[in-house]
C-alpha cells in the first residue's frame, strides 16, 4: 500500500545516528543520502521492500511530529521489540507509554513498545503472534 513513510528532523546528523542504531536492530543498511534541489539532506533507509525517510523540512521551517501518528516497524519476536526499544533509548529516544511486552487486544496478542525519536516521532516496535479467527 505504502512506497515510504518520512519524517522531519532538525537536526540530521542526530537522526542518523539514531536511525542507523534504530533501524540497524531490524536488519537496514546504512541509508542512501540524497540533498534535494533546495540543498535539504534526506535519508532512505530501504529493507524488506520497504522505505522510510527521515528529511530536513524543504519548506525551511522546523521539522514537528503529529500529534495521533505513529510509525510501526515490524519485528520477527518479544526480543526484537525489546532490543528496538531499548537500542532507541539508548540513542537519544524517550520510552513511552506501558514497558516493552505483550498486549491483549481485540485482534489478537501484540508484542508492543512505544518510543519518540529525538525530534518527537512515535514509533512502535511491533510483534504480531497469530491472530484471532
Amino acid at each position: 500500500m505504502f512506497s515510504h513513510v518520512m519524517v522531519g528532523t532538525n537536526d540530521i546528523e542526530r537522526s542518523r545516528r539514531f536511525y542507523d542504531a534504530v533501524l540497524g536492530v531490524l536488519g537496514a543498511g546504512d541509508p542512501f543520502t540524497s540533498p534535494n534541489r533546495t540543498g535539504q539532506t534526506r535519508l532512505f533507509y530501504r529493507h524488506d521492500g520497504g522505505v522510510f525517510c527521515v528529511t530536513e523540512p524543504i519548506n525551511g521551517e522546523p521539522a514537528s511530529f503529529g500529534n495521533g501518528g505513529t510509525i510501526g516497524f515490524r519485528c520477527a519476536s518479544l526480543e526484537q521489540v525489546r532490543q528496538f526499544h531499548d537500542t532507541a533509548v539508548a540513542n537519544g529516544g524517550t520510552s513511552i507509554e506501558e514497558p516493552p511486552g505483550p498486549r491483549e487486544l481485540a485482534m489478537g496478542t501484540m508484542d508492543l513498545a512505544y518510543v519518540r525519536d529525538p525530534d518527537g516521532n512515535k514509533l512502535c516496535a511491533i510483534h504480531l503472534h497469530r491472530p484471532k479467527q
